[in-house]
């Protein structure tokens, strides 16, 4: 398991994340920081459609490559 990093800024990631699967031609409408633990820097990722999710899981089997 990775050891997490306190440090990292939530909204980066957010925002990292977002452009990433913009890349692949994935959107997560829901996609924002969670604003009911700002002490634990969450990121939701809210619902998606069961196609998105099948997407999602084939970009990251093949390492977002196209």
């Amino acid at each position: 398991m990775p050891t997490k990093k306190p440090d990292t800024d939530p909204v980066a990631a957010m925002e990292s994340l977002r452009a990433a699967l913009t890349e692949v031609g994935i959107v997560l409408p829901s996609l924002r920081i969670d604003p009911a633990s700002p002490q634990l820097r969450l990121v939701e990722l809210g619902r998606v459609r069961a196609d998105v999710a099948v997407r999602l899981a084939e970009a990251l089997q093949r390492g977002g490559r196209e």
